[in-house]
């Protein structure tokens, strides 16, 4: 709520509507499970037959995409990377999964009934709630709300599990091909530069990258250092990975520096 603190009205309420767009979608996706017997069945028999890593793996990757739509507005870069897309059937799973973990922990008495009957129960309860949080007469904003507790409950489980299967904070983890080929090539200005890698010499009118932070490098010294990792060698800024959780700890730390660039 910090980090959001520091955005313009503008930005603020396009914000809102991306949100409330994403929101009504996923609405609209477990609306659809609900109703259909077949999906609901061939989804529920997914989750059931998934381990407990995947099961890790998807509540990470829907927490990734709801990060991007928030950082978005945050982002350092011109032009982003597009955000992963989700197949229908992973985000039918994901929700569903969510939705039974929510009831779970308000009313777990619902879910001692036969399995059979969770598909009538779940969408009582499911029904019930978009009647109290539908949005009439609520000023938009409120989406935010719930949107951010959404996303710090996913992401304490995701920090939880993902440590447990290997996702630890800290670990290294390399660029993604699509931001290593997004940055741009420029010249020399000035001779007298050293690359930070190899610790030579940058000669006059010599084309070299130059990552986001403006720090320049030889390309290929700085191709072999993005291939194991997604940070510049000179502030530890770091590029977008095709790494789930280290992608989560990218997005997140963006939100951290803004929430403490609201405090100063």
């Amino acid at each position: 709520m910090a980090a959001l603190a520091t955005l313009t009205p503008p930005q603020l309420s396009h914000l809102t509507h991306t949100i409330l767009s994403h929101t009504h979608h996923h609405h609209h996706r477990l609306s659809s499970l609900l109703s259909s017997p077949i999906l609901f069945s061939l989804t529920l028999h997914r989750l059931n037959s998934l381990p407990l890593p995947h099961k890790t793996l998807l509540i990470a990757n829907h927490l990734l995409s709801s990060l991007y739509h928030l950082t978005l507005h945050f982002h350092p870069y011109t032009n982003p990377p597009p955000p992963r897309v989700v197949r229908k059937r992973d985000l039918d799973s994901v929700l569903l999964l969510l939705l039974l973990c929510e009831v779970h922990q308000h009313n777990p008495e619902a879910l001692q009934a036969p399995t059979i009957k969770w598909r009538e129960i779940l969408s009582k309860l499911y029904s019930d709630n978009m009647l109290t949080v539908s949005g009439i007469g609520v000023y938009n904003g409120s989406a935010l709300v719930s949107y951010i507790e959404v996303l710090t409950r996913c992401l304490r489980f995701v920090s939880v599990m993902g440590f447990c299967y290997g996702g630890k904070a800290g670990r290294e983890v390399a660029a993604s091909p699509a931001a290593v080929v997004a940055l741009p090539s420029v010249k020399v200005s000035s001779g007298g530069s050293e690359c930070m890698i190899c610790k030579e010499e940058m000669r006059e009118d010599r084309d070299v990258c130059e990552l986001p932070c403006r720090h320049l490098f030889h390309w290929m010294c700085i191709l072999r250092w993005l291939r194991k990792r997604n940070t510049c060698p000179c502030c530890r800024f770091t590029l977008p990975t095709d790494d789930v959780f280290g992608e989560i700890q990218r997005l997140w730390e963006i939100l951290v520096k803004m929430r403490e660039k609201e405090l100063v």
